[in-house]
């Protein structure tokens, strides 16, 4: 998955602003305690990322 595809992803599930302040302020223990911000800066994949979120805020499969 394309960085771009996954910050799409974000927006078409939380609408812009809440996706930024997801990924922003949001830790996630399935990303080792980081953010989506962090993870994504320390290297991890963004499908690896997308699916922690879509875990945490049970997005329903179809959306996955």
């Amino acid at each position: 998955m394309r960085l771009t595809q996954f910050r799409e992803l974000m927006e078409t599930e939380f609408g812009a602003l809440r996706a930024a302040a997801v990924s922003r302020d949001h830790v996630f223990a399935q990303l080792g305690g980081r953010t989506v911000e962090e993870a994504l800066e320390h290297g991890i994949d963004p499908r690896e990322v997308w699916k922690a979120v879509c875990e945490e805020y049970d997005v329903p499969p179809v959306r996955r």
